[in-house]
């Protein structure tokens, strides 16, 4: 009997790990509905996000440049070509100044002297999300337009040259600016607000991230979840970029904002025997020919030489008479923005998330950030030029460059750059505003910088931003969802009071009329709301430098301008402006919606929503039609608001869908939420995923 319990034991000891084994194993099916210790995974929720769940780190890279192609295939290789100035080659003579500008700027060379500098890791990691790509085309080539497969096999180099392009060479300096003309309208924008615990109704701190961006092109945001080992992070990345520029993990998040920052500089050259003056001598260019082919209508390439000449200060970009431009930009010697980006999502902490940012490879944009320990920051990032002398305005323009006192060689460190954390306040803002106003009472003093750092200013969407903050002592997560599309107009509060009174007292009867539809209006921008029509026609016709009689000040940045210098000059325009309304819509009361429109991909709905000057937290931006309507193009884009709560709770919103690939459910499908001011909830728990699942993808 004893040999027969022995027998017995040693037996079950034997197949007991076998036993726990199975047991863990439905324990995982239980929780999760896969077993993943040894495979990579994507899961495909019902919006078109991925969800990548990677064995390791490269196979979720590898993962994600696979997603990206399904999601963005044509627009992703599209964007490549063009990094590599090679667009007229594949796709004729409309690319050809994309081709000028990018060589010029020489992108794909130094692209190439990037990839070689990162760290033996996260070239694998670049490899693997090139391979991506090209595993993904030759599986499903199929669904990839034929014209743009010219630009396969992908390579990591292609992957910064896109990188390069859009951060340097378009949010830097964007090919339409140059030439000192540096106050032109931007192409992008942003709000970024971050709650501290004590503004906060459930005592946790809060995040809002709220990108605005043209919905077309480089500027589309694709919104994903990627895991790896010690590694969850949800957000969104640029198409074609492979890691998240905007996101949140467990502990902490961030967005960015398009900062008033200075990344470059034209400086003119008195030319002189084949060179240019510098600091009392002729220095000759460093010249070198490239050669720029292009796709004749016949399928034949026609070969023109470019030439691209060199400074000291930097390219050449325009020469005329005995007169010369040069570039100088920011962030040509630090090719590890990718690796920031990456570690800032892998951090834990504040202390670990500003010992990414302390590298300053990124060359510009606010940060704006919260975590679950109830930390809230702002710093307005980038890679700022030590100037010698002169303010922000000085430098906008065209500087002198026959002199090294005007020849920047440096930039600031991470210390000197304006940040505060945990304001007294409890809350931060930043809607394209300069630092100086990012919270009130002030916590970054423009005094204690050098008048070069940031412009002092405070327009009307961060006015309405500030005010939301500041009025509200303790913000509910919905409350902060509500904020968030709110489209009251700022303008509308600070002038109606005196235009409506000066339009009455001394108005014809037209402007008379029009006075009373603005009084009857609800001083907003929604589908519904009349008057705001009428209000924008009337900005439009106006001078906002001249109307105030109490100009901005710094001494009261929330409250200012105020008044109207010239009552009937204003008046005057507003009588324009209800003839103009009135001969174009039939009434002066039409609603906002009927003329403005949500327009995507065939799907055409009521718009609410304005883009600057009127002071909208909800940016929508439009574009004129032939039949008096306006089609939006861009504006807010991919939305997250945040509480860091445990679990985390995020809502998000990417406006115009997660796709552009044709044939994609995705194209659009988000708009009508966006039009119903509606965020839908972040599925980041594999539970929730799972309950939400469309496509299940194993690699």
């Amino acid at each position: 009997m004893r040999y027969l319990v022995r027998v017995f034991t040693r037996k079950v000891f034997r197949v007991l790990p076998f036993i726990l084994g199975l047991i863990f194993a439905l324990v995982v099916v239980l929780q999760n509905g896969a077993i993943l210790a040894t495979s990579t995974e994507i899961l495909w929720d019902t919006y078109g996000v991925p969800h990548i769940f990677g064995k390791d780190t490269q196979s979720a890279f590898q993962a994600f440049g696979w997603a990206q192609m399904q999601s963005h295939g044509n627009l992703v290789l599209r964007l490549y070509g063009q990094a590599r100035g090679r667009a007229a080659q594949y796709w004729g003579e409309k690319y050809l100044e994309s081709d000028r500008w990018v060589l010029t700027m020489g992108v794909p060379d130094r692209a190439r002297s990037w990839y070689k500098l990162q760290s033996p890791a996260f070239r694998n990691y670049l490899d693997a999300f090139a391979a991506g790509i090209n595993a993904y085309a030759q599986e499903h080539g199929k669904l990839i337009d034929d014209e743009v497969k010219v630009v396969l096999p992908v390579k990591a180099e292609d992957v910064l040259a896109h990188l390069h392009r859009v951060l340097h060479f378009t949010f830097v300096v964007d090919p339409e600016t140059i030439g000192g003309i540096k106050q032109q309208e931007s192409k992008a924008g942003s709000n970024g607000w971050a709650i501290a615990p004590k503004r906060s109704a459930s005592g946790k701190a809060m995040l809002l991230a709220n990108p605005h961006l043209p919905w077309s092109d480089l500027f589309l945001w694709y919104e994903a979840q990627i895991t790896a080992p010690g590694f969850d992070a949800y957000g969104a990345a640029l198409v074609g970029i492979p890691v998240l520029a905007i996101a949140f993990n467990n502990n902490l998040g961030w967005t960015h904002t398009v900062n008033t920052h200075d990344g470059w500089d034209a400086y003119k050259l008195n030319l002189a025997d084949n060179g240019y003056r510098f600091d009392g001598k002729v220095l000759p260019f460093e010249t070198t020919t490239l050669s720029l082919k292009v796709k004749q209508k016949d399928g034949t390439l026609k070969t023109e030489p470019l030439i691209v000449k060199h400074s000291v200060h930097g390219t050449v970009i325009s020469q005329t008479g005995n007169q010369a431009v040069a570039l100088r930009v920011v962030g040509l010697d630090r090719p590890y923005v990718l690796e920031e980006w990456w570690d800032m999502a892998r951090a834990k902490n504040l202390s670990q998330f500003e010992a990414a940012l302390k590298r300053l490879q990124l060359p510009m944009f606010t940060v704006i950030y919260a975590d679950k320990y109830g930390h809230i920051m702002h710093l307005f990032n980038g890679q700022v030029p030590i100037r010698k002398k002169g303010d922000f305005q000085y430098w906008q323009s065209i500087i002198p460059g026959n002199t090294s006192e005007t020849l920047w060689t440096k930039i600031h460190p991470y210390q000197d750059l304006p940040r505060i954390v945990d304001p007294k306040s409890g809350w931060l803002q930043n809607a394209n505003d300069p630092p100086w106003t990012t919270t009130f009472p002030t916590a970054i003093k423009a005094d204690k910088y050098p008048r070069y750092m940031a412009p002092r200013f405070m327009d009307f969407r961060a006015q309405r931003s500030a005010r939301m903050l500041f009025e509200d002592e303790k913000i509910t997560f919905d409350e902060m969802v509500g904020y968030k599309h709110s489209t009251r107009m700022e303008l509308a509060d600070r002038i109606l009071d005196d235009l409506i009174p000066a339009a009455r007292e001394n108005g014809s009867e037209l402007a008379k009329d029009a006075a009373n539809v603005l009084a009857n209006w609800d001083k907003k921008a929604n589908a519904n709301s009349k008057g705001a029509v009428l209000f924008a026609t009337w900005v439009q016709q106006i001078d906002l430098h001249k109307v105030f009689s109490i100009p901005w000040s710094e001494n009261k940045p929330r409250t200012t301008p105020d008044g109207l210098a010239n009552p009937q000059e204003a008046v005057a325009k507003l009588k324009a402006a209800a003839a103009q309304v009135q001969k174009t819509y039939g009434k002066l009361d039409v609603a906002w919606g009927e003329v403005f429109k949500l327009d995507y991909n065939g799907i055409n709905l009521p718009a609410n929503g304005a883009p600057d000057p009127l002071g909208i937290f909800r940016s929508v931006w439009f574009s004129p039609q032939s039949n008096g309507s306006f089609k939006s193009v861009g504006g807010d884009s991919f939305v997250a608001a945040v509480e860091f709560s445990q679990p985390v709770r995020a809502m998000v919103l990417n406006s115009y869908g997660n796709a552009s690939q044709p044939g994609s459910p995705h194209i659009g499908d988000q708009l009508q939420m966006f039009a119903n001011q509606k965020l839908r909830p972040a599925w980041h728990k594999r539970s929730d995923i799972l309950a939400h699942l469309e496509e299940r993808q194993a690699f």
